[in-house]
């Protein structure tokens, strides 16, 4: 009887467990890091990662990394063109080193995301060849009807590879072979080999890449199977209702089996912090759907949307931590881009831990989300208070009842007065920022902006700046002449434009700055921020102000060396050891230093 017992309660665990499993949890409170970017070889070894763990750890209930799988190198060699399914030596690390740092996670309480790449798969010595593998007891094997017969539009044929599976149910993959998901052997397979990631290698769940190259039921049929807590598609579209329906689309045994990355919020995160245009945060997006918001992973950037526009990206720019300030203020599960954690590392842990504080999870309600014209007020209810933040401008939002958690440039993060702030108030120290070459300087006062410029502009650059009511940049286009200032170490010139503190009226309907070479090429509208340091593609960062030499009076004393400088009207500024680094770090004005007058023009 006791048998039966323990049997009865072992299969209803299962059944259980399996019905819970419904591609991503209800109301989960956690944040997810994205641990590599495109060419992070360095940066995402498992060895490196694993020491980071404690840190990571403490920020992150998940970390999704690159395909694991070995692809006949171990160089350059990002995984997204599979070829080994059940070997894991990879650029990253050995199998050895993969598994360790799973383990070492896993016992923080972190989950490892694996990056699971099934439409498509590179041949191990030709187009075709698949190699045939044994795990388990089970050997997987491969013919050319588990290609689709429409493959690479065709050539596949064309090359002479009789590939004779059916035509593909999704889109089509140019680099690789795609895999025929209506073959019994191929899904067979599929199962098999998530099976292995999730119970062999110790992965918590799945990032499916490319998944509009086959029809989503599959998924839902692969996750029935593999039973994993987190799945998440990569359905690349800005149009929300194509996301949705994707997501529906992988419901099986009555359950939705997968959540999507939130596309839609991405484009309108480009739109109202690249551009200022914060109308976009309130159109539609999965995480403002109360019905969707369980299934929306929500992110800035990661590895293919933060590159280069030149390599394919759609990089985000300006105001790039006050937009994680949004998506960690928002319902869905935040997913943190690495190369962003790297820069703002200190205030996206107080970030996060105000989201914890708080209480938000992907079901959170929102309360308000309104925009203005020069910013956005979004109010969300957690399960210990509400969380009130307040991006780019925004001056008559009521605060009452409300005390101040986090706050950078374009954004202040409050919450309400009962929640307990403790845990964010003990994170010390600060970001490391953005690192323009050192030969950029912005003084004290000075309005500016740098421009590195491509390699193939001549030396004669122009800078058009302008807001809503005047132009800074003489008012006749192409704008004033720039001065380059030095060459990075890549051989590109770098050049600065000084506002000469004339100002032309000029009414527009938006605001921003422009380089050009003369007027032809030049760059898009891009968003102005004193001190930016822009390139072809955007703003890279801001260059702070240099005080070298200077410091504030209440946080300097007078040495043996020390000369006092005072403004021309008597306020002290502080002290100074070097008269020259004091006079170009000074504005524009007249100083008395060491009880002699200097003028600084």
């Amino acid at each position: 009887m006791k048998k039966l017992f323990t049997l009865l309660t072992a299969l209803l665990l299962a059944v259980c467990t399996k019905a819970l499993a419904q591609g991503w949890p209800q109301n989960y409170d956690g944040v997810m890091l994205q641990g590599f970017y495109w060419d992070s070889y360095d940066d995402t070894r498992w060895t490196t990662l694993e020491g980071q763990a404690t840190e990571l750890a403490a920020s992150f209930n998940q970390i999704w990394v690159p395909q694991s799988g070995y692809c006949n190198t171990t160089h350059m060699q990002m995984g997204y063109l599979p070829i080994w399914w059940f070997n894991h030596l990879s650029a990253f690390g050995t199998e050895a080193e993969l598994r360790q740092m799973i383990k070492t996670f896993k016992s923080k309480g972190t989950g490892i995301i694996e990056d699971v790449v099934i439409n498509h798969r590179a041949g191990n010595t030709n187009w075709c060849d698949f190699p045939t593998e044994t795990w388990n007891g089970k050997t997987m094997t491969w013919t050319l009807a588990d290609i689709c017969a429409n493959d690479d539009g065709g050539n596949t044929k064309k090359n002479g590879y009789d590939v004779s599976g059916a035509e593909d149910t999704g889109d089509d993959f140019g680099g690789g072979r795609d895999l025929d998901h209506t073959r019994q052997n191929v899904r067979d397979n599929i199962k098999a080999y998530l099976s292995f990631l999730l119970t062999d290698l110790g992965y918590d769940g799945f990032r499916y890449d490319m998944v509009k190259g086959y029809a989503a039921h599959y998924i839902g049929e692969y996750n029935t199977s593999a039973n994993p807590t987190f799945s998440v598609g990569e359905y690349w579209d800005g149009n929300v209702q194509k996301v949705k329906e994707w997501i529906a689309g992988t419901r099986a045994n009555g359950a939705i089996q997968s959540a999507a990355f939130d596309f839609p919020m991405k484009y309108a995160i480009n739109d109202a912090f690249g551009q200022g245009r914060w109308n976009r945060l309130a159109d539609a997006m999965l995480a403002a759907d109360e019905a969707y918001s369980r299934y929306a992973v929500t992110f800035v950037d990661n590895h293919d949307t933060g590159r280069p526009k030149a390599n394919g990206g759609d990089q985000l720019y300006a105001n790039v931590l006050a937009a994680n300030a949004y998506i960690l203020t928002m319902p869905g599960t935040p997913c943190v881009f690495l190369r962003h954690w790297k820069m703002y590392k200190q205030s996206l842990k107080r970030l996060i831990a105000t989201r914890k504080a708080v209480g938000l999870t992907n079901q959170s309600k929102i309360v308000k989300a309104e925009a203005s014209a020069k910013g956005f007020t979004l109010c969300t209810q957690g399960t210990k208070g509400k969380a009130l933040l307040l991006l780019g401008e925004v001056n008559n939002a009521q605060t009452a009842g409300y005390k101040l958690a986090v706050e950078g440039p374009k954004y202040k993060l409050y919450v309400s007065d009962g929640v307990d702030l403790t845990a964010v108030k003990a994170i010390k120290g600060e970001d490391e920022g953005f690192k323009a070459p050192d030969f950029c300087q912005v003084k004290v006062g000075e309005r500016c902006a740098f421009f590195e410029a491509p390699a193939n502009w001549n030396n004669t650059i122009t800078c058009w700046q302008w807001d809503n009511n005047y132009n800074y940049t003489g008012n006749q286009w192409p704008g004033v002449a720039c001065e380059k200032v030095g060459t990075t170490a890549n051989g590109t010139h770098v050049w600065k434009w000084t506002w000469d503190n004339a100002k032309h009226g000029n009414t527009s309907g938006n605001e921003g700055i422009i380089f050009s070479n003369s007027g032809n090429p030049q760059t898009a509208d891009l968003p102005f921020e004193n001190g930016g340091y822009y390139t072809i593609d955007g703003l890279q960062g801001v260059v702070k102000p240099v005080t070298t030499g200077i410091t504030s009076p209440l946080q300097n004393t007078a040495s043996n060396r020390s000369l006092p400088v005072y403004t021309i009207d008597g306020k002290a500024l502080g002290y100074t050891i070097d008269i020259d680094s004091a006079l170009k770090t000074l504005p524009k004005g007249t100083y008395i230093i060491g009880k002699k007058k200097y003028v600084v023009k």
